[in-house]
């Protein structure tokens, strides 16, 4: 059975200045919905505003019809990748798989350098093999959802490619919702594809349309 994830109704603003409004997109299980739009136009506030992040009086936020609470956020519901680091620095490798209840040698059969680092401390490992660790977890992870900031900027072409592959096969499981600059992976992933612009959400059926709203010249 399928699950509907539905945003609609936002209206976010930092003092005078607007930053998101006229809002709405969805997302489905078996689909991937991809948003895209300049810098600066709130795509990470928009994420953390449907993750509960950043919090607003002015949003619907919707699972299969039932309104999602800031103060109640199930991860079986959603899980988010931030832009950012999240795993707590003095973990070690191994502890984070048995945080999520997810194997480590699945994960090795496609990263095979992390194959001697499970008593590897999170600390001790550079930024980009960080990325690699979390973004696997988030979307191997046993949740409706999963929202995905900024997913594929710090790896190698290669890894990238791999977690191409990861998101098509994790999509029949779940809905994915992400953005990236690197726009081109977007538009090659995403079966759904949004723009945002003039604080405004625009569903995309053409390619071509990104130009008319100035994402691309």
């Amino acid at each position: 059975m399928g699950n509907l994830l539905e945003i609609d109704s936002v209206q976010l603003k930092f003092g005078e200045r607007t930053i998101l409004n006229n809002i709405y997109l969805k997302s489905e299980t078996g689909r991937i919905t991809g948003i895209l739009g300049r810098n600066g136009c709130g795509k990470s506030c928009l994420l953390k505003l449907i993750f509960g992040e950043i919090q607003t009086n002015e949003k619907s936020v919707r699972v299969n019809g039932n309104i999602l609470y800031e103060d109640y956020r199930n991860p079986e519901d959603m899980r988010m990748l931030p832009q950012f680091n999240f795993l707590p620095k003095h973990i070690k490798v191994i502890q984070a798989f048995k945080y999520f209840n997810l194997g480590f040698s699945e994960f090795c059969n496609l990263f095979s350098e992390f194959s001697d680092w499970t008593q590897f401390k999170i600390r001790e490992l550079s930024g980009g093999n960080i990325r690699i660790i979390e973004t696997y977890l988030i979307l191997k992870s046993n949740t409706k959802f999963c929202v995905l900031d900024e997913p594929f900027s710090h790896l190698s072409p290669k890894n990238a490619e791999t977690f191409i592959e990861i998101i098509k096969q994790e999509k029949e499981k779940r809905g994915i919702i992400l953005t990236d600059h690197m726009y081109n992976y977007i538009t090659k992933i995403s079966d759904d594809l949004y723009v945002i612009n003039d604080c405004a959400s625009y569903k995309i059926d053409d390619l071509d349309k990104l130009k008319d709203y100035g994402y691309l010249r």
